[in-house]
């Protein structure tokens, strides 16, 4: 991913970090009613540093991730919050499609540019 961070600076891996950032929000969401499952989150400052000092972005991810403590603890070990996934998936799922456009602002500028535009 070195040739894309030149290229799109720290916002290719920023994509990526929020990308599997969502995956895990939403296999905590997929979740919430299995016994004794352990909601998990990526850090994403984090995860983003860690990357931008030369980790890969899915060593970054993994030890930016740890467990949710739960506000209120289940009965069944469950440390899935439904209300808090939820938010924290749509937060996330806002970031990423923001840093997506701005990919696509970067893409469709280099193409005017090569045009000669």
């Amino acid at each position: 991913m070195a040739e894309s961070r030149s290229i799109f600076g720290i916002h290719g891996t920023a994509l990526a970090l929020r990308s599997q950032r969502l995956s895990m929000l939403a296999s905590n969401i997929a979740n919430a009613a299995t016994p004794g499952y352990k909601a998990r989150d990526i850090d994403f400052e984090q995860a983003l540093d860690l990357a931008s000092q030369g980790r890969q972005v899915g060593q970054a991810a993994d030890d930016a991730a740890a467990y949710r403590v739960p506000v209120t603890p289940s009965l069944n070990g469950n440390t899935v919050e439904l209300s808090t996934e939820q938010t924290l998936f749509a937060e996330n799922a806002v970031q990423y499609r923001t840093t997506l456009a701005f990919l696509e602002g970067r893409i469709s500028t280099i193409k005017r540019a090569l045009k000669g535009e």
